[in-house]
């Protein structure tokens, strides 16, 4: 007996919702139109709500009017410009030091194998700068002035295989 209530009361539920998703739709005439979503009616006119510009008349050669020629600067500032750029240029000159990055190759308490790690740092990399430190009692190996880590970090894949333990390090560098 549930059974036969429980199946009359979803096919109404069914029933229910299915009428529910129909839309009303009067036409002109005065009539219901019943459609389901995705059928396509008149689309309304909304031409009066949108605003309305008036363009100047064209003018060239059609109309025999002449456009004027390109206004010219009356006030140039490039010997101001090129006066302010080499003030700059001499204040970016005086700066010798900024933040960067460094490779540190080595860091212990033996002397001799920093600076023969150095050595071989130089002959591998003869371009690089190598910075031997010595801070009682540790000494510290470090390579190169990088701007950017990804500039260190492919130095540091080169020297890899004689410090293995090498890490890039935040530091003050030297700017050429």
């Amino acid at each position: 007996m549930k059974r036969i209530y429980f199946n009359k009361f979803v096919i109404i539920f069914l029933l229910t919702l299915v009428s529910a998703c129909a839309s009303v739709v009067k036409t002109p005439g005065g009539k219901t139109d019943t459609r389901t979503e995705g059928t396509t009616g008149k689309a309304e006119d909304l031409s009066k709500y949108r605003p309305k510009f008036n363009l100047p008349n064209a003018s060239g050669p059609a109309t025999g009017k002449v456009t004027p020629a390109a206004a010219m600067p009356t006030n140039h500032v490039n010997a101001r410009v090129t006066a302010l750029m080499d003030t700059l240029k001499l204040m970016n000159k005086s700066i010798r030091f900024a933040q960067g990055y460094r490779i540190l190759a080595y860091s212990g308490t033996e002397r001799k194998t920093a600076l023969d790690l150095r050595s071989n740092i130089v002959a591998r990399l003869p371009d690089e700068p190598v910075y031997p430190q010595y801070k009682q009692p540790t000494w510290r190996v470090k390579v190169g002035d990088y701007f950017s880590r990804i500039e260190a970090q492919q130095v540091l894949l080169r020297i890899k295989d004689l410090a293995p333990n090498a890490m890039i390090v935040v530091d003050q560098i030297n700017v050429k």
